[in-house]
């Protein structure tokens, strides 16, 4: 079971991760995550990323280091990790990794619904899905072969190699999935069962 936590917000863990590897302020954290690619599997912005850097401040898992003036630039706050932010980071990132979370991905509502959707318009949003799928696949299959043409190390991208594996079970569930809806007998039952509902 996830533990509760002070700060819950995936982007304040991308936050305290980046702040192991030196203190900054959040345009920099901001132009990292984006450079680094991390803006593929966590969402923000500007104003949600110092929304999140104030809560770890409140928290005490972050500590305002210095204030940076420069004629060019507006005012920046500079922040470091603290002990405890690291202590948070190391069990959270533990957490994470050990137990599965219970997530709650719009594919897996759509299915839970399916059945309030015509057989033959299913299949063919599902046959919709599944080009789009393949484009997603190219396009994640790129990034890895450019990555690793680059002899970038594969840890560094390991998130597009998961990203890949989901893509690719997804795929062949919804390839399955088109087949059994097109097979007469599949549907002869499940119109029996909705007309036992009744």
């Amino acid at each position: 079971m996830a533990k509760r936590r002070k700060v819950s917000n995936p982007l304040a863990l991308a936050v305290m991760a980046e702040l192991t590897a030196e203190p900054m302020h959040p345009y920099e954290m901001g132009r990292r995550l984006k450079e680094h690619g991390k803006d593929r599997n966590i969402k923000y912005n500007r104003s949600s990323l110092y929304m999140v850097v104030e809560q770890l401040r409140k928290a005490g898992f972050v500590a305002e280091q210095e204030t940076v003036r420069d004629t060019q630039r507006p005012e920046r706050t500079v922040y470091a990790l603290t002990p405890e932010g690291k202590a948070e980071l190391d069990d959270w990132m533990r957490e994470w990794i050990a137990e599965p979370q219970v997530e709650y991905p719009a594919f897996g509502v759509a299915l839970c619904l399916l059945v309030v959707v015509p057989t033959a318009e299913a299949v063919d949003l599902l046959g919709r899905r599944l080009a789009a799928l393949d484009a997603r696949i190219d396009e994640t299959r790129g990034q890895l072969h450019k990555a690793a043409g680059m002899a970038v190390h594969p840890m560094f991208v390991i998130e597009d190699e998961y990203e890949l594996a989901l893509l690719r079970a997804e795929r062949s569930f919804t390839e399955n999935l088109i087949a059994q809806l097109g097979d007469p007998e599949f549907n002869r039952t499940l119109q029996d069962f909705m007309r036992s509902l009744e």
